[in-house]
């Protein structure tokens, strides 16, 4: 069965995006000096493992799933060299009739959430391939990041920063098309929805907040990175950038 992404262009998509990529990479990196010891790892929706590198260094076995056999196989030769990695074609609802209750250290979801239908779902079924006292890495895209609410505001919507409900950002073509939905968060929800799920919030950060064509095209790429690393933690406060990226960890029902 094809996927929407059996026909997009990933790896294109990322080629002029090198300051996103690597500011994902530095959230990642740092959540990883928060886990003691991490034993396997499976990402969801891993693509044509744009993100390995940034874990790979830290696992001693690595699960790669993904609904696309396409781009599942552009991550098979990405990767050939590596040895301790496995290709799964799956989706998310899907996995746990691929893998046992508790079969990995860490989880990560990185660019993937906005596409899910139902988090709370999603959620306790990551939560049920965690094991005990295990980790998440979750990026989602931000619903009341700066640029958005600085729209809302000049449009009279002065109750934005409140809405909590998941906002569909498609247009009314691409809806009616029935294409992949696109979901914008509010923090609060997604935090919520952690919790309901088990797990608790051990730390995040706001990412890609810099993400301006103009600035990209006045400063290095370097430069960039530089202040984007001072400022993932201290913005995360105050939810600002598109990107916001949560470690959580899992706690056990007793």
């Amino acid at each position: 069965m094809t996927t929407p992404y059996d026909t997009y262009d990933y790896p294109s998509y990322w080629e002029s995006r090198g300051y996103e990529h690597q500011a994902e990479f530095l959230a990642i990196k740092y959540f990883l000096t928060q886990i003691p010891s991490v034993k396997k790892v499976l990402e969801v929706g891993a693509g044509f493992g744009r993100l390995v590198p940034a874990y790979l260094f830290r696992a001693r076995k690595v699960v790669l799933t993904d609904p696309s056999a396409r781009v599942l196989g552009l991550a098979r030769r990405k990767l050939k060299n590596e040895k301790n990695i496995e290709f799964i074609q799956s989706s998310l609802e899907n996995l746990p009739v691929k893998f046992a209750k508790k079969s990995f250290d860490l989880i990560v979801l990185v660019r993937v959430l906005h596409h899910l239908r139902d988090v709370s779902k999603s959620f306790t079924t990551i939560y049920s391939l965690t094991t005990n006292h295990g980790y998440f890495i979750l990026e989602f895209a931000n619903k009341n990041h700066l640029k958005a609410a600085v729209s809302q505001f000049v449009r009279g919507n002065f109750a934005f920063v409140s809405e909590y409900e998941p906002k569909d950002i498609r247009c009314a073509k691409f809806i009616k098309a029935k294409t992949l939905p696109f979901f914008n968060y509010h923090p609060k929800y997604i935090e919520d929805q952690l919790k309901a799920a088990g797990f608790k919030i051990v730390d995040k950060l706001s990412v890609s907040n810099i993400r301006s064509p103009f600035i990209k095209k006045h400063f290095s790429t370097e430069t960039l990175l530089a202040l984007e690393k001072r400022l993932q933690k201290p913005l995360s406060f105050l939810n600002f950038g598109p990107s916001i990226f949560i470690l959580a960890q899992k706690h056990p029902i007793t």
